[in-house]
């Protein structure tokens, strides 16, 4: 199949008729009169559906609509902030006066002022995601129609006695000024799918699932009819039954050193949780510990930290197309940028905001900064952190089987588990086929591999090339408190690592 071709799109009118400019003027006028040093407007804007699925029958259908706008300001070198609903230029000013407020009364707890790495001025932009059908002008009968049929596809097979799906739909528009002379007008659509079978032994009390594999992407409703080439809905929903039925009597696998292979659907997650948390630079430095802890890379080993292999090498990215953490500025006005996080095997960057940058002695952040509601405050994110293919050589998942003579190849998430510091971890899978004599030999089962993330990256002997390189991400990072969720995402290709410990999951449940 071919991808469908996609014609630029423009902000969608009914955001772009807001009050916008009318907000910003009101809002930082207002902060400069009252003693703001720098001060910034957000206007976000968040249109969520979600429709849920079982055995055949549309549990829900959920529509959510979330509007409001927030001022940001530094008062003297210290931070103040305040969010409203309600948009008139009024409240605006009054909003922004509040924050003034706020930063002046946080100012004598300042420990450290705020200074803001510089960012180019981007007067009047305008930035669209990737996408050809907007799932929000898809009627909701037709879209259930659709899921209903592939939920059909699963049920009809032999063995399976559930079936589960959804699809989260988001269309985020953003409206940034700053008194620095920046105005910039954004809008995302990302899809999230995902369909489930289920087999029951009514006998043993036990059961046994098997997922779709496709990922939450940066794209429209042309993902869920495959259209657009990405996805194989049919050829990947008729096998899995199949696929369901030999995991219920595969055997169980024998722990200790094993040699894998391990597939983009799974390795996505063993990147965002061992690489993309480890290196944002506010848990590198302690600044953000209380939400899933701090991180093992502190800035003391920049330019020294063996992370992996010298064939190593990751990207932070916010420009990937189609990439779930992908926009064209962030909550601070920063343009999307490209880095290097890990190149040749060595911690080399981190992911940064402008308030952070300068502590790193940066001129510039790397475009960072998110928020995922007008009434939240905008932190360091994570952007689209990624596992580059071999740059030589398109090496194939099946040269990589080729070259164990017994071992495990990986594919699809399910489970995980890391410490606070990013180092110690373990994840499971959706399918763990044995590898013998660089074969494939059939499904093995209560698989887990564990190990310390330098030990782990120091494992891989080799990555597949570009033909093997897949984007996927979740659409549920969660980070600071008040908490907030971010999508994000992670490509890569296949890897072979050598020797890693593999778990009996049952074993270790004591069963």
């Amino acid at each position: 199949m071919c991808e469908v071709s996609i014609t630029p799109r423009a902000v969608e009118e009914q955001f772009r008729a807001l009050p916008l400019t009318a907000l910003a003027d009101a809002a930082l006028a207002a902060a400069r009169a009252a003693g703001a040093d720098y001060a910034d407007l957000r206007v976000h804007r968040l249109v969520q559906q979600t429709i849920r699925l079982r055995d055949g029958r549309v549990e829900a259908v959920t529509d959510s609509t979330d509007l409001g706008f927030a001022v940001r300001v530094i008062v003297d070198g210290t931070w103040g902030f305040a969010s409203h609903a309600d948009l008139s230029p009024d409240t605006a000013a009054e909003v922004a006066r509040r924050a003034v407020t706020v930063a002046t009364t946080l100012r004598a707890l300042n420990r450290e002022r705020v200074l803001l790495a510089d960012e180019p001025v981007h007067r009047d932009i305008e930035w669209v995601s990737q996408y050809a059908i907007d799932p929000f002008e898809v009627p909701t009968p037709d879209k259930t129609a659709l899921l209903l049929d592939y939920s059909e596809r699963l049920s009809a097979a032999d063995g399976v006695d559930h079936v589960s799906g959804h699809v989260l739909q988001v269309k985020e528009q953003t409206y940034y000024a700053d008194t620095a002379g920046s105005s910039i007008t954004q809008q995302r659509v990302r899809v999230y799918p995902q369909f489930e079978a289920i087999t029951v032994d009514p006998s043993a009390g036990a059961f046994e699932t098997m997922r779709t594999l496709a990922a939450p992407a940066a794209r429209g409703w042309e993902y869920l009819t495959g259209e657009d080439g990405v996805w194989d809905w049919t050829g990947e929903l008729a096998r899995i039954p199949e696929w369901l039925a030999e995991k219920v009597k595969a055997p169980t696998v024998a722990p200790g050193p094993t040699d894998l292979v391990i597939d983009p659907t799974n390795l996505w997650l063993t990147i965002h949780e061992s690489i993309g948390h480890a290196t944002e630079y506010d848990r590198a430095i302690g600044y953000e510990s209380a939400y899933a802890g701090t991180s093992f890379a502190t800035p003391d080993k920049l330019g020294t930290l063996r992370y992996g292999t010298p064939i190593m090498h990751v990207t932070g990215d916010r420009t990937e197309t189609h990439g779930l953490a992908t926009v064209g500025y962030d909550d601070e006005g920063v343009a999307g940028q490209r880095w290097d996080l890990i190149r040749d095997g060595v911690l080399v960057g981190y992911q940064l905001d402008r308030a952070f940058a300068p502590r790193l002695g940066l001129d510039r952040s790397n475009g960072c900064s998110y928020a995922d509601s007008a009434h939240h405050v905008p932190i360091q994110r994570m952007a689209n952190v990624s596992l580059q293919p071999d740059p030589v050589r398109d090496t194939s998942t099946e040269e990589l089987i080729s070259r164990v003579d017994n071992g495990i190849y990986v594919v699809g998430d399910k489970s995980w588990s890391i410490d606070m510091q990013r180092y110690n971890f373990q994840f499971t899978g959706q399918r763990f086929f044995r590898i013998r004599n660089g074969r494939l030999a059939g499904q093995l089962r209560d698989v887990a591999y564990q190990a310390t993330t330098t030990d782990f990256w120091g494992s891989m002997e080799a990555v597949g090339g570009p033909s093997t390189w897949v984007l996927g991400g979740a659409f549920n990072c969660g980070k600071a408190q008040p908490g907030q969720v971010a999508a994000v995402g992670h490509g890569c290709p296949s890897v072979l690592v050598r020797g890693v410990n593999i778990l009996n999951t049952r074993s270790e449940a004591g069963q």
